[in-house]
């Protein structure tokens, strides 16, 4: 049923218009998702450094968790090829790894919440996620191709790794079987969490549903260019790239026709604001004298400088990349946490600021949590 739509699509809009189409569909899967869970992973980070271990690192597990299996089973049954995948087949950056992370997850606190948390609080409603959005946004076009670029090299090329030798598992020198039973036990941990946790149903569905959007991107992206016979280079869902391609687009007249990226971060966007329409929790919300205008621009603009050195946001180098068993990918979310976690005991006094759901230990069925701390 797949493939005959895809056929059809390509035939009606052609390979750009295909992929566009599948961006669309990922990203509003992902946004409708991410909302409804809850899915952050500075929440996570803040609940596992404060030794809480609740809701939200349970719900950040089990995405991990249902990503990584779901892509490594794909890959055992040959419907699956990511050799091609950047992160994987060309040079890479070990230093743009550990100093990119370590940048994004102190960004991520200031900021209060990833670069993906900013798109679906945007949906929301919410104009200080927005804001900082752009200006996370605008920081990564300007490492990419503008005047932090020369910086972002520098710093990327301090130590590199040649193509082909980002491989976690050939590096450890694991057989290709190992990979499926490695990614079983990271599903195993994160149900173990889940069910500690007592999430709800909206906890379950919504993590496993985040996760299997993550794979989905690889899925599709692969079976389209198959099907278009077209060079097999997969997508994975991230935020740095196709947030600067969106912007692009909007600014400049007579860009390259869309593809996957181009529409993924709209489609999160619609995601994430049709759930809170149904939800009842679309509400604008402005900065105030509480929130810190300041801190959110600092936090969004270290984030998009580390996003570009990392090879991607929390999603895209680390679940997407993490998935896939890319080192640098695993270096940078190490990375990540751990700056996150030192950032928010250094800046926010080790405080778990939670909502009185999360406080039980339960996420409610049916409905949404607050957010762990105000974005």
């Amino acid at each position: 049923m797949l493939a005959t739509l895809i056929d059809s699509l390509l035939k009606s809009v052609g390979l750009p218009g295909t992929l566009a189409m599948a961006g669309l569909a990922v990203g509003f899967l992902f946004g409708f998702m991410a909302h409804r869970s809850g899915f952050c992973l500075r929440t996570a980070v803040i609940e596992f450094f404060t030794a809480h271990f609740g809701v939200r690192l349970a719900i950040w597990l089990l995405t991990f968790g249902v990503a990584i299996v779901t892509i490594q089973f794909m890959r055992a049954h040959g419907s699956l090829d990511v050799s091609t995948l950047p992160m994987l087949a060309q040079k890479t950056s070990m230093s743009g790894a550990i100093i990119g992370g370590a940048f994004f997850g102190i960004g991520m606190i200031l900021a209060r919440g990833c670069a993906s948390r900013l798109i679906v609080s945007s949906g929301t409603g919410n104009l200080r996620a927005l804001i900082a959005g752009l200006v996370f946004v605008v920081i990564t076009q300007s490492a990419w191709a503008g005047a932090l670029e020369p910086l972002a090299r520098w710093i990327a090329d301090l130590w590199t790794i040649d193509g082909g030798q980002n491989d976690v598992v050939a590096r450890l020198k694991a057989r290709d079987a190992d990979r499926f039973p490695f990614a079983l036990m990271w599903l195993g941990a994160a149900f173990f969490f889940a069910i500690r946790g007592r999430i709800g149903l909206w906890g379950w569905i919504g993590g496993i549903g985040c996760g299997l959007a993550v794979a989905l991107a690889y899925y599709l992206t692969y079976a389209i260019a198959l099907a278009a016979n077209a060079p097999a280079v997969v997508h994975g869902i991230t935020f740095a790239g196709p947030s600067a391609e969106f912007l692009m687009r909007i600014l400049q007249h007579g860009a390259e026709k869309p593809g996957f990226d181009s529409t993924l971060v709209p489609g999160v966007f619609l995601g994430a604001m049709v759930s809170a329409l149904l939800a009842r929790r679309f509400k604008i919300a402005a900065f105030d004298a509480a929130t810190g205008t300041l801190r959110y621009m600092v936090g969004a603009a270290l984030m998009g400088f580390g996003a570009v050195l990392a090879g991607g946001c929390a999603v895209g180098a680390g679940v997407s990349g993490g998935a896939v068993f890319a080192m640098t990918a695993w270096v940078a979310l190490t990375a990540m946490w751990f700056a996150a976690g030192i950032t928010h005991w250094v800046v926010d006094g080790g405080a778990l600021t939670v909502s009185k759901d999360i406080k039980s230990g339960r996420l409610a069925s049916g409905r949404l949590v607050k957010d762990v701390a105000r974005l």
